[in-house]
């Protein structure tokens, strides 16, 4: 069976050492030193290692089960999630006003990666209850928050979030779910929703769900969809819970992964709903929740390659396979074991350099969204728009593209049930689909958020890669291996974003059909800053006399290989882009 161990002291670099949190000018980061992190991430690194990640397979063979409208979770479950609720993980970032501990959204996101690397269909449960809870803390009435946002910090309650319709998916202006006024201020709820994430369960005592609807008489389209909370169980005035509502269960799922997860057929009928926030505004609601939702997906793409990253290695130095080339590594016995090999030594490096540098983004993108809500930064909130599609979409296609190469380690085993590397790319592929599918995401990366308040946040981002570059070019340590290359790969990206500009306008599709390339381009250039970040932080680090030499070093031959192996694929993409849309568009749809 797989284990699993945090990696906390990379958390910490990344934290501490490249992000440099206590010393932000961000509320409640100064409270963020070393000892505090390190306290918070040892301990939510041992209740992933021992309470989550024994579950997790017991998750995917047994699966949720519904049982006369019920819906049964994996044996476990039950008993972990009050663990979680009593240890405060579920309310770590949440205000204390609402029972939470009020620590910046960087810890929530530090916290995840492992809880997520431990048993992502597990974590699901309290993931979307939080994103449930920041879009009512956004958008609800203060008595919708007093109502429910203490029982969604602890996860006495849980939520969900309801968009996907059988005949519709991005497309939501088709929705045919209604919402229909009545004499009390509520509204009649009536449809039925599909994929809904831990839809329903037996580890709570009420689900919230967020509903988008469509209240007769509005506008066509997107521009005529509501948002409701329609709880499970009716909250009576004195905070107890009174009649069922008229929301039932249709089924269950089968999938492909996350089997301890209930992804659920949701049927409502006249269901009593509440509107948040004013009518037809429903998308502004429901994207507080889906825009914190897409990094934290994000996150699980290289958290899943994390596990099985673990995994790989520790498979390829028990593994006996053949001989060293350049002479025997292990003379006493009858072969090597696999991780002399250089081209299992090519799969380890482009895993590791992978998700490190991935990490490193998304806690950076996390610390943007801090500034941007703390702050008030307007410039902050801009760039982490421009990045999470960048996030959402780059980390989890390379996510799973790890989780393969991990399991490729183990040859047929891999193939091969008992040893659960199965498990990491069968979860890791839904990333790629839900909470807005990867080719969706290039296209509002391309299609909206390049033009995003005139290419403001763009050229931020050029510009902010120009000035490292410039700042650093007299460090020779840098310089050849990091600063030309990260060089090198912003040019191509703006390359690219030149001949949109130049053809997109007349007509779209060329701009269109290499939306899915800029979007792993940006996502090169994002991760080889971060590289370029982090050897620069471990150079330091070493020239101040750290201890551990050789973490830093590590680090930086890590580095090292991304600029050289990874980020080169920029060109590719630029040569791609720089094809239009001729190729992609030449066949009748009847040709295909």
């Amino acid at each position: 069976m797989p284990t699993y161990t945090a990696p906390t002291k990379d958390y910490q670099f990344v934290l501490h050492d490249l992000l440099k949190v206590s010393e932000q000018d961000v509320a409640g980061y100064a409270d963020l030193d070393r000892d505090f992190t390190s306290a918070v991430l040892e301990e939510a690194g041992k209740v992933a290692s021992e309470v989550l990640a024994p579950l997790n397979v017991v998750g995917d063979t047994e699966g949720c089960v519904l049982e006369n409208g019920v819906v049964r979770t994996p044996t476990g479950f039950k008993e972990a999630f009050e663990q979680m609720k009593e240890g405060g993980w579920t309310a770590l970032d949440a205000a204390e006003q609402y029972g939470g501990q009020g620590l910046p959204y960087i810890m929530h996101t530090a916290v995840n990666e492992p809880f997520v690397s431990s048993n992502m269909a597990f974590n699901m449960y309290q993931g979307l209850t939080h994103g449930a809870y920041s879009a009512i803390l956004e958008h609800g009435s203060e008595a919708q928050k007093d109502t429910y946002l203490p029982k969604l910090a602890s996860c006495e309650w849980t939520g969900t979030m309801n968009l996907t319709e059988p005949h519709c998916g991005t497309d939501l202006g088709l929705m045919r779910t209604k919402a229909v006024p009545q004499e009390d201020g509520s509204y009649a709820v009536s449809g039925q929703k599909i994929f809904i994430s831990a839809g329903d369960h037996d580890m709570s005592d009420n689900v919230i769900h967020l509903v988008l609807a469509k209240i007769p008489g509005g506008p066509e389209g997107i521009k005529g969809v509501s948002l409701f909370i329609v709880p499970k169980f009716i909250v009576n005035e004195d905070g107890s819970l009174g009649a069922r509502n008229g929301v039932s269960v249709g089924k269950i799922e089968e999938k492909m992964g996350i089997h301890g997860n209930s992804t659920c057929v949701m049927n409502y009928d006249e269901a009593k709903g509440f509107l948040i926030g004013e009518e037809h505004k429903g998308m502004r609601a429901m994207f507080v929740m889906m825009n914190e939702a897409r990094l934290g997906v994000g996150l699980q793409g290289y958290a899943q390659a994390e596990a099985a990253y673990q995994n790989a290695v520790a498979y390829a130095n028990d593994r006996l396979q053949g001989r060293d080339v350049t002479g025997a590594k292990n003379p006493d016995g009858p072969a090597d074991p696999l991780i002399v090999h250089p081209d299992i030594r090519r799969n380890l490096m482009d895993q590791k350099s992978f998700v490190e540098g991935a990490r490193a983004f998304t806690f950076w993108g996390a610390t943007l969204i801090d500034r941007a809500h703390k702050n008030k930064d307007e410039d902050a909130d801009g760039l982490i728009s421009l990045m999470t599609p960048v996030i959402k979409g780059f980390l989890t296609d390379k996510g799973f593209e790890n989780a393969i190469a991990a399991q490729q380690v183990y040859g047929g085993h891999g193939y091969i049930e008992e040893w659960g590397m199965s498990q990491f790319a069968r979860d890791a592929r839904i990333a790629m689909i839900y909470e807005g599918a990867n080719g969706v995401q290039a296209l509002d990366l391309v299609g909206r958020k390049l033009a995003q308040d005139g290419g403001k946040h763009v050229m931020a981002f050029f510009e902010m890669v120009k000035t490292f570059i410039k700042e650093n070019e007299g460090n020779e340590a840098l310089k050849a291996d990091f600063l030309e290359p990260l060089k090198a790969a912003s040019k191509d990206l703006q390359a690219a974003g030149m001949y949109f500009m130049q053809n997109g306008m007349t007509n779209p599709n060329n701009a269109l059909s290499g939306s899915y390339d800029f979007m792993h381009m940006m996502g090169h250039v994002c991760l080889g800053l971060m590289w370029a970040r982090m050897a620069k932080a471990a150079m330091e680090a070493l020239e101040g006399g750290a201890s551990d030499t050789e973490f830093y070093e590590t680090k930086i031959a890590t580095g090292r290989y991304y600029m050289a192996r990874q980020l080169p694929a920029t060109s590719m993409h630029l040569a791609r882009i720089n094809t239009g849309a001729d190729t992609v568009m030449a066949l009748e749809a009847a040709n295909f």
